[in-house]
This record gives C-alpha cells, sequence and structure tokens, in this order.
C-alpha cells in the first residue's frame, strides 16, 4: 500500500483483508508510512493522513504517535485542516495528558475567530476534553459567547457551559445570568440547552436554586407551548414531544383518565412506520403493563401485529435463553403447534429448496424402519478430529453395545421444559457453586435430574461411572426418627464393605456412609431430612457443599448447612436439614451432589438414592 493512498482505499483493504494477521500487517505497513510523512516539515497531506491514523485509532491500534500532529493542525490556518486536527485532539487526547494543554492557546484564538465554524470546532472540543485548568482560563469566553447572535453558537456554548460546570462548579455563579437570559431563546436547542444548565447549576448550588425557583412559571409556560405547537406525530420532533409527554404523566401521580390517555398515545406510535418509534413504543408499554393492564390490553391485537415485523437488527445471533424459552412457550401451547409447524416448513422451503418433500419423507421412513443407519453414521466420527463430535460418538457407540438394554429409555420423548418459580425449589443445580474434579481423575458427565424408573436410574449411573456391579441401593439413609424425620449418612469410603456401588462412592474420599434398611413405601405428605457427612479421612476437608434435587411434583427447601469444614478423622459432622413437601405421596427418589476441597483439589459427584426408610425405623 503506497503513502499516498486515500482513506476510502485503505478501509477498502484492511476490510477485505481474510485474517486478524493480515489486518495487522495492512496496518503496521501504513502506520509505518504516516510516520514516515509525519517527520517531513510540511506537507499537503498531514490532514488526510491525521484522517487515516484516526481510523486505525477506532479499530482498536495504538495511534499515539499522533497527538503532536493534532496539535500542528488545529494551529493551521486552513479549516480543513484545523477540523481533523480537533477531531483528532477529540479521540486522541485527554485532560491528563500533557499535550492538551498547548491547544489552550489554539482554542482562545479559535473561540475569538470571525467564522462561526471555526468558533464551533473550539467549542466542541473544549467540551469534549478540557481540563479544570483549561475550564478556568477560558470560562469568560464561554460566558461571552453565551451573548452571542447567533443561535448556532449559543446552543454549543451552552452544552460547553455545563461541562466548565461540572469541571469546575465554582464558576457556575459565572454563568447564571446568562442562564436566566437564555430562557427567553425561541430556538429550541437553545432552550434544551438552558435547562440543562439550569439543572447543573441548581444541583451544584443550593442558592442558585432559590433564585431560579422564580423562573418556574415561566419554564411551564415554555413546556405547554412546545406541547401546543410540536405534536404532530408525522414529524420526529411532535413524536419526541408527544413520548416526553407521556413518560410525564406515567411517572407522577396523575389521573386514570389521563395515564389512559398516554397509553393510547403509545398505541398510535404503535402503528408508526417508523421502526424505532414502534420500539420506545413497545419498551414504554413493557414498563406500565403492570399498574395499567386493562388499558395496554385494548392495543393487544397491535402488539401481536409487531411480532410479525422482521428485525434487522437481531442477525444470526440470539441469548442462549431465548431458544429454549421459544420452545416452552410453544410447547405448553398447543393452539401454535400447528402454526408452528407450517412456519418451520416454509422457512425448511426457503433454505433448501432444492430438497423435495418426497425425500424428506423417504428419509424419515428409513431411519424410523431401523437404527443401523444411525450407528454406522456415529461410528463414522469416532476418530473426528473434533473433540466435541468424537467425544459423542464414543458415548453412542457405547450406548448401541455395551447398554442397549437401556437405550429405548435414555433416548424416549423428552419432557416439556418446566421453568416455573418452583424449579429453584426442585433441586436446579444450575450456578457456579461447583468447580470441576481433580485433572487426574476421570471427569465424570452430569447426570439429569429427571426421574427415571428404578432399574434404568442404575443403569444410566452404572454407564456414566463405569463399574458393572449395580450402584447405590436404596439404604443410603441414617435412622428416621419419630415424626417423617431422616438422617442421611456421609458418603462411603473404601471401607463400606458389603455397599453396592462402592466404586461410585471411592471418588469422594474418606466420607462416611451408615448404610441402613430402605423402605419403598411412599413418604407422608410433609417429611423433614438432615443430610448428614463425616470425615474419616487423613486430610481436613473444605469448602464442603451438599445438593439435592427430587422429581418436579415434589417440593424440596434446603436450610442452610451447619458448616463447610470437617477436621481430618474427626468425630465432628456437617449436617443440612431438608423439608419435603410431596402432596401426591408418589415414591420419593432424590439425587445428592456433594463437592468439597481437600489438599488443594476439588472432588465432586452425585449418588442416587431410590427408597427411604420408614419413619416408624
Amino acid at each position: 500500500m503506497s503513502p499516498t493512498v486515500r482513506l476510502q482505499e485503505m478501509i477498502r483493504v484492511i476490510r477485505s483483508a481474510r485474517t486478524q494477521g493480515e489486518e495487522r500487517g495492512v496496518i503496521q505497513r501504513e502506520c509505518a508510512a504516516i510516520r514516515a510523512q509525519f517527520r517531513q516539515a510540511d506537507n499537503g497531506s498531514r490532514s488526510h493522513n491525521l484522517a487515516k491514523l484516526l481510523y486505525v485509532h477506532m479499530l482498536g491500534y495504538p495511534a499515539h504517535f499522533g497527538q503532536m500532529e493534532c496539535v500542528r493542525l488545529i494551529a493551521s490556518p486552513r479549516y480543513n485542516e484545523k477540523r481533523v486536527g480537533y477531531l483528532g485532539a477529540m479521540m486522541l487526547l485527554d485532560e491528563n495528558q500533557d499535550a492538551s494543554l498547548l491547544i489552550t492557546n489554539s482554542i482562545k484564538n479559535d473561540l475569538a475567530h470571525s467564522s462561526q465554524y471555526v468558533q464551533s470546532l473550539a467549542l466542541c472540543t473544549l467540551a469534549c476534553m478540557g481540563s479544570a485548568e483549561m475550564c478556568r482560563d477560558l470560562a469568560p469566553e464561554i460566558d461571552r459567547l453565551l451573548r452571542a447572535s447567533s443561535s448556532y453558537i449559543k446552543k454549543k456554548a451552552t452544552l460547553c457551559a455545563v461541562h466548565i460546570v461540572r469541571k469546575v462548579p465554582e464558576l457556575g455563579e459565572l454563568f447564571t445570568p446568562a442562564a436566566r437570559a437564555l430562557l427567553a431563546e425561541k430556538n429550541h436547542g437553545v432552550l434544551h440547552g438552558a435547562v440543562i444548565l439550569i439543572t447543573e447549576l441548581c444541583e451544584k448550588n443550593a442558592q442558585t436554586l432559590v433564585q431560579f425557583r422564580e423562573a418556574v412559571p415561566e419554564l411551564v409556560h415554555i413546556m405547554r407551548g412546545l406541547v401546543a405547537t410540536n405534536t404532530d406525530s408525522s414529524k420526529t420532533a411532535g413524536s419526541a414531544v408527544l413520548y416526553e409527554t407521556v413518560l410525564t404523566v406515567m411517572d407522577i401521580k396523575s389521573e386514570s383518565g389521563l395515564r389512559v390517555l398516554a397509553v393510547n398515545i403509545l398505541g398510535r406510535f404503535l402503528l408508526n412506520n417508523d421502526r424505532n418509534i414502534r420500539y420506545i413504543s413497545m419498551t414504554s408499554l413493557q414498563k406500565i403493563v403492570m399498574t395499567d393492564h386493562n388499558a395496554v390490553q385494548r392495543h393487544r391485537g397491535t402488539i401481536v401485529d409487531c411480532l410479525k415485523d422482521q428485525d434487522a437488527s437481531a442477525g444470526a445471533y440470539v441469548r442462549d435463553e431465548t431458544v429454549p424459552n421459544l420452545i416452552q412457550l410453544i410447547t405448553n401451547a398447543a393452539q401454535l403447534h400447528c402454526y408452528t409447524v407450517h412456519k418451520l416448513y416454509r422457512a425448511l422451503v426457503a433454505d433448501i429448496s432444492q430438497v423435495l418433500e418426497d425425500d424428506v419423507l423417504d428419509a424419515l421412513e428409513t431411519v424410523l424402519q431401523s437404527h443401523i443407519r444411525i450407528r454406522s453414521i456415529v461410528s463414522i466420527y469416532g476418530s473426528c478430529i473434533d473433540v466435541e463430535l468424537q467425544q459423542r460418538a464414543v458415548e453412542y457407540n457405547a450406548l448401541f453395545k455395551k447398554y442397549d438394554h437401556m437405550r429405548a429409555a435414555v433416548l424416549e420423548k423428552m419432557p416439556v421444559i418446566d421453568r416455573n418459580l418452583s424449579s429453584q425449589l426442585n433441586g436446579d443445580f444450575g450456578g457456579g457453586g461447583v468447580q470441576e474434579p481433580e485433572p487426574t481423575k476421570p471427569k465424570q458427565p452430569e447426570m439429569l435430574v429427571a426421574p427415571q424408573p428404578a432399574s434404568q436410574v442404575c443403569d444410566l449411573l452404572d454407564l456414566l461411572s463405569g463399574p458393572d456391579e449395580p450402584t447405590l441401593p436404596g439404604s443410603t439413609l441414617g435412622s428416621a426418627g419419630g415424626g417423617g424425620g431422616g438422617t442421611l449418612g456421609g458418603l462411603a469410603g473404601p471401607d463400606s464393605s458389603g455397599s453396592a456401588g462402592g466404586d461410585l462412592l471411592d471418588l469422594l474420599g474418606g466420607l462416611e456412609l451408615t448404610p441402613t434398611p430402605a423402605c419403598g413405601r411412599p413418604l407422608d405428605a410433609t417429611q423433614t431430612i438432615t443430610l448428614t457427612a463425616g470425615n474419616a479421612s487423613d486430610h481436613d476437608i473444605t469448602g464442603l457443599t451438599l445438593q439435592a434435587a427430587v422429581p418436579k411434583n415434589v417440593q424440596l427447601q434446603m436450610k442452610a448447612p451447619s458448616g463447610d469444614s470437617l477436621p481430618a478423622r474427626s468425630s465432628a459432622v456437617v449436617t443440612q436439614t431438608v423439608l419435603l413437601n410431596n402432596p401426591s405421596k408418589v415414591s420419593l427418589k432424590m439425587r445428592v451432589r456433594l463437592s468439597y476441597t481437600s489438599q488443594g483439589s476439588t472432588f465432586q459427584d452425585t449418588v442416587q438414592i431410590d427408597s427411604f426408610p420408614s419413619p416408624s425405623l
């Protein structure tokens, strides 16, 4: 790329880069050429080179070597160079850099320039990056410009004064007389800036607030005039005034008639062709639907019609929870099933129109008749370079071969997603509390919380943990007291002889388990269970966490644990009370997840409890 290449050409070359490395190479070559140009005493491409450097800065690459060039261009008598110089100062300089002090005198000279456009450049730069020292030096010039005859200059000078008051509050008294006089302006831009300046002055000084209380009737008169003359919703300005009026009505304790009128105005916004206006209307209705439900309900048809609009801002990316939430809504609304199928089919035809309907049906028929084709496809990915595909292929191959007897249960129809408020009570394991196991030990995949038949659950645990013997029988609870209480002992270590599923529990180290007889009878409606963990190992345990999950028709509430640490070979225990509400009195199953830290490593495991002891034991 030559040093004299145009800005548009540089942008085109950068955008055409296929990799990040190629883009960096293009920018490094161009920055080197720009540096060489900056070293020359004078040339006609200074503003051109600085403009290219500012684009490089917008892409996130270093551009600090252009700061001094900004200072030089600001001092230039040419407007096109001065404009680029001021833009560079606003982007590359801030009040903490010494180079910003070098432009103070240039800004002061430009504030007194005969051209209002040069004055505007200086005002915008001071309002953007003016330091407290610069504000003190240039405040008198800003006060003079607040009384200028040009509304264009007054508007920018007002906003610059707001910046000065925020940086140096004691200078607010200098602008108070001019701010009061600005309320007589007819230009709406000046009026808006004047209100912002007055608000800032009143917040900084209580005495100024007393002075401007007298201007409240004048402000109300101005607002009434704006609303009366600028409420044509066919224009953006009119819509803005109406929208601010609606927000005012909603924020104050107005009568119901006014609130209904405000909702109706938002309803008219929903019919506007401008999508931005429809968006702000929808956002406002969302905020007030809980307080004025009936008024919003009248516009339900219009709101539903807005769902058919295409959203160009979403692109091909949505939040992670959007898809499952949509599936849940469609699954729970039977009246939408037919509509959804037709929409999905039309989308499929639009994307892959070359696929005939007969071909799709033939393929489905072949797959439904036999799973041999699926097995052959899965086997192909057993040695795939993609680790995720390879892992899934190995798992499914094991399911077809070693665990074919449980394939039907694992691959059965997915249940309806339950995302109601009771999901947290029913043992939602989501969250960041569980860490990965020790790297030297094999990672155990997470198991589903949804209840399965006892034999299938054992098979599933056998698949995930590795041993060929049955896993974890129902005798996993301690003695139960009267009134339905039960105690879950600490989980077993290697020396719990005779306990089925011991290989799985060995992963938990030295935690103790006290096996007790199981009882298959259903629990009463209300049960209290105490989870108890002890430490029989030679090392201290910290960060102990117990979690539990039950079927969705059983409500579970876990109390705070008695502690989170266990000394080595100590009689101390950590207990945690679990309250169960089983109104249907179904056969209860519980899944318990335990995690702790020992010797700097984190351990975790999940065990299945298929039956509970009788309350009378």
